[in-house]
């Protein structure tokens, strides 16, 4: 946002936290280094950030787990892939275009049915927020995969906003605002109430779009690409094709969570 010309005002609205029982997921890290899934799939680094906190918990890491029992790992968009690759985790497959649960579904049947002689039904584990969506475990079930579909955190409010900041949203002070997750959306509304009419709103991609329609919105540009760098390339183009408000580029609260429901 610096680069761009943008005074950033970080706002977190949310975070997320482990689920109380983390049973589910040792069982599930301990089937996973015995070779019972063939996919490990994560579609956020909220994710990301449970597993390795359990797998260094009770192994060697996540890498070592993966590694040992030769299990592929698909992850959702850069930001989930860079996460796991600094954990030392080798990711096999990232959608080509959009980050997105359909497309990580899409990306991974494809890769299984262009490998010679593939498992008759892959098994996949898949560990999500409480707030996602059951996009890939359908797609893959549809697609004949055998699913272990496990919440191993919760999203919650990340509690008051800051007064300033408060008042600077409701004085129309904040020239724009970029939305990272469905749930950033609610939150937004929650705690600072609709944008003033001058506010420019950025979406990340096809779901915060579609939440935000649901609760009524307005919408200026949604991200070409589901990161973060091209959420602040979709207000950069926004604003040179409306222009900008007197001064410099409109500065913005984000929310920091890519790829999150």
């Amino acid at each position: 946002m610096v680069a761009a010309g943008a005074e950033p005002v970080v706002v977190p609205l949310v975070r997320t936290v482990p689920v109380e029982d983390l049973t589910p997921l040792d069982d599930a890290l301990l089937a996973l280094g015995a070779g019972w899934y063939t996919w490990l799939t994560v579609t956020s680094q909220a994710a990301v950030a449970v597993l390795a906190e359990r797998a260094r918990a009770h192994d060697d890491g996540l890498a070592a787990l993966v590694e040992r029992a030769g299990v592929r790992v698909g992850a959702v968009g850069p930001g989930t892939a860079r996460a796991l690759q600094a954990l030392g985790v080798h990711v096999d497959v990232v959608p080509p275009v959009r980050s997105t649960a359909a497309d990580l579904v899409a990306a991974l049947v494809a890769s299984t049915t262009a490998t010679p002689d593939p498992a008759p039904a892959p098994r996949a584990l898949f560990p999500r927020g409480d707030l996602a969506a059951a996009t890939l475990t359908d797609g893959l079930t549809s697609a004949g995969w055998s699913v272990d579909d496990l919440v191993v955190y919760r999203t919650v409010a990340a509690g008051a906003v800051d007064p300033q900041v408060a008042d600077a949203w409701a004085a129309g002070d904040v020239h724009a605002a970029l939305l990272t997750s469905a749930s950033s959306v609610r939150a937004l509304l929650d705690h600072l109430g609709p944008p003033p009419a001058g506010t420019r709103v950025v979406v990340i991609g096809p779901s915060t779009h579609a939440e935000a329609e649901r609760l009524g919105l307005r919408v200026d540009a949604v991200a070409g690409r589901q990161t973060l760098a091209g959420l602040v390339d979709a207000l950069v183009d926004h604003v040179a094709r409306t222009g900008a408000p007197p001064g410099s580029l409109p500065g913005s609260p984000p929310t920091p969570a890519e790829d999150a429901p």
